[in-house]
């Protein structure tokens, strides 16, 4: 990893846990669930993730293929053909450390070597026999979320995270990544029921036993409408999901709606801080 590049790294982990930390999304896909279409040029991307990092974002993911159930799978091709350019030209332009939401290894490779610090990888190093050493070789941080092939009502879904969390951070260290560059994601709205999402929120804090990060990423997710009456995806459910991971300790933020957090956040740090000072 090139020095400015480590640099951000390091400045990204030590900032891990001081505050809540806001990863403002960028989806260059035609077919995202919320956004998909809206940043297919390289203008409009970088326009956008300009903004996110002036309304406060911390983090900048990058997707270049849409993980939403249903969603047309994307070639490593066209993959690399969108996110590559967008990567290059935000590594010149932002200061804040940039992430690929990527579950390839090749993509996740040449996206570090063009400038992102962060794999956000949706399959835990699971998904590709070749991420968990693609990560360690770029000396790259790695979020590792949960994920299943469909969704089971039957299953015991906290049982399940650790398990899959278990086999992943195994991977990790046979590949040689060091703990303090690993962050977890229980992955609330993949391949699991309404009720498994809040129990993914509600287990936040039996996460923290691992000792590593947690990153939540509940926005605009369907979830929502089950305890809103059908409002699902409101910017309100959102953010109050949000800061009730917050509360139980989550540290990573994964949001569209990146200044409204980013003052919500402001509010509940300043709050909790005063609280925990009290005798």
């Amino acid at each position: 990893m090139r020095a400015e590049l480590r640099d951000k790294r390091d400045a990204l982990l030590a900032k891990i846990g001081t505050r809540p930390l806001v990863m403002g999304i960028l989806n260059v896909t035609p077919d995202s669930f919320s956004d998909g279409g809206r940043f297919q040029t390289a203008d409009e991307a970088v326009a956008h993730a300009t903004r996110m990092v002036v309304d406060g974002c911390d983090i900048v993911d990058i997707g270049g293929e849409s993980t939403r159930p249903g969603a047309t799978p994307a070639s490593e091709v066209d993959e690399l053909a969108r996110v590559v350019p967008i990567v290059e030209r935000l590594a010149q332009v932002v200061d804040v450390p940039l992430s690929i939401d990527t579950y390839k290894a090749n993509v996740a490779r040449t996206a570090l070597e063009r400038g992102a610090v962060l794999v956000n990888d949706v399959w835990g190093l699971q998904g590709d026999a070749a991420m968990a050493d693609a990560v360690a070789e770029a000396e790259a941080v790695i979020v590792i979320m949960h994920n299943r092939a469909q969704t089971d009502a039957a299953i015991d879904i906290v049982t399940d995270i650790l398990r899959f969390f278990n086999r992943s951070l195994a991977l990790a260290e046979r590949a040689g990544i060091p703990r303090q560059r690993i962050i977890l994601d229980p992955g609330v709205g993949f391949a699991k029921t309404s009720s498994q999402n809040r129990d993914a929120v509600a287990c936040i804090a039996q996460l923290k036993d691992y000792g590593l990060p947690i990153l939540v990423g509940v926005s605009r997710k369907r979830f929502l409408g089950s305890m809103t009456d059908g409002a699902e995806g409101s910017l309100v459910g959102t953010i109050a999901a949000n800061l009730t991971a917050a509360a139980a300790g989550a540290a990573i933020f994964r949001v569209h709606d990146v200044a409204e957090h980013v003052a919500a956040f402001k509010v509940f740090h300043t709050i909790r801080t005063r609280v925990a000072k009290q005798p």
